[in-house]
């Protein structure tokens, strides 16, 4: 295993759980062993969660694996299946697996500056924690979720927190502009600035911090701390002249094959085939990590192993107090309807229909019937039957 995340440590399980009993070695560039990022953006801002409250496994795990920890791979010959490590040392398997993950999309204007930063590792989180203190400024640049639950994480701290995006509604690549407004609404009240739709021009600097932004429109906003999320690049560079198909992440069937026999790949750096879209797709969520890793093991050790069909993609985040969930894809769909609640509460449930069919749910606060709505998504929603024409069957 390529990659000591959660989609490393998931392909181990799984290897073990379908009865590999050979040997099996995870490598991984940071020092953890692995660990839960979620909540670096969530709790472990707040203080509720501690640094080993975020390490995932168990004592009695029961891998058996050997650790390479703290040395990344740096090449693949695919033919031998050998992986070259940055300190010398190379590995050689029978089976590889690549959970490389993927590395915070950077602004090279901002590179060295001490108050700004990105969230992605303990590392990240441990630096900006002691930075959110009550009357400072904190500029989030990008409305992407991860940049949203750091804004609200601050604003709960008494901060002057600033959100800005390009497009003029927040959250919409996720979301849709309807229920994308509806988030934004969400940070607003509870005291959130957000700029949408207007460029940043440049950014004014003091003894190597950012002291503001200018942006196109003219306006200044004065920042003491700077938090940067727009987006993720898969770490695939490694593999490159290997002989593995990249093109935005390690293209994969729909259980997970590359391009060369057995090689499989899971996780954030993983573009698997999804057949109801057509296309190859990154999906760069918890879930996808942990559920996904099963059938990549699968095709990997058992040449014949059957396709299996893929669940929608599912991620949840908590902004100012409410549980926010989604699953499925938002893209193409042709109506939106509220099933429950009211979105002006922050408390309801949308379904996102094409024809019949729900393609997606997303749910403020409804945790148990937003469970029962992810069940149906891709399948045809039976209509009910009008009462005069149920009465008249009945009769």
């Amino acid at each position: 295993m390529v990659g000591a995340s959660l989609a490393g440590l998931s392909a181990a399980r799984a290897a073990r759980a379908q009865g590999f009993t050979g040997r099996l070695i995870i490598i991984g560039d940071e020092q953890h062993r692995p660990y839960d990022r979620p909540p670096l953006s969530k709790d472990f801002l707040l203080g509720t969660m501690t640094a080993e409250d975020l390490f995932l496994e168990n004592e009695d795990e029961g891998l058996h694996a050997e650790w390479i920890l703290g040395v990344g791979a740096v090449g693949l010959d695919a033919e031998t299946r050998t992986i070259e490590l940055a300190d010398g040392r190379s590995v050689t398997a029978d089976g590889i697996v690549i959970a490389t993950g993927a590395r915070c999309r950077q602004l090279p204007a901002l590179k060295g500056l001490d108050n700004v930063f990105y969230l992605r590792t303990i590392a990240d989180a441990q630096g900006l924690a002691p930075r959110l203190v009550p009357g400072n400024r904190m500029v989030v640049i990008g409305a992407g979720f991860i940049g949203a639950e750091a804004a609200s994480v601050a604003a709960s701290r008494g901060m002057d927190v600033t959100m800005i995006n390009n497009n003029q509604v927040p959250f919409t690549a996720q979301l849709g502009a309807d229920m994308g407004a509806t988030v934004a609404k969400l940070h607003t009240a509870h005291g959130v600035d957000l700029v949408c739709g207007v460029g940043i021009e440049d950014f004014d600097t003091a003894d190597g911090e950012v002291t503001g932004l200018r942006l196109a429109d003219g306006r200044h906003i004065p920042a003491d701390v700077v938090v940067v999320g727009i987006g993720a690049e898969p770490n695939v560079e490694w593999l490159e002249g290997s002989g593995i198909q990249l093109q935005d992440g390690v293209l994969c069937d729909s259980m997970g094959r590359s391009s060369v026999q057995g090689i499989v790949a899971v996780g954030d750096c993983a573009a698997w085939f999804e057949d109801k879209l057509g296309r190859h797709r990154r999906v760069e969520h918890w879930t996808g990590a942990l559920e996904r890793a099963a059938l990549a093991v699968q095709a990997l050790l058992d040449d014949d192993a059957p396709q299996q069909p893929l669940k929608p993609p599912y991620f949840w985040s908590d902004q100012h107090g409410v549980k926010i969930q989604f699953a499925g894809h938002s893209a193409g769909y042709d109506r939106l309807e509220i099933e429950a609640g009211d979105p002006e509460e922050h408390s309801f449930l949308a379904v996102y229909y094409q024809g019949e069919i729900p393609v997606a749910a997303l749910g403020m606060n409804q945790p148990r019937l937003f469970t029962k709505w992810r069940r149906s998504i891709g399948k045809p929603v039976a209509k009910p039957v009008p009462a005069g024409l149920a009465s008249a069957v009945a009769s």
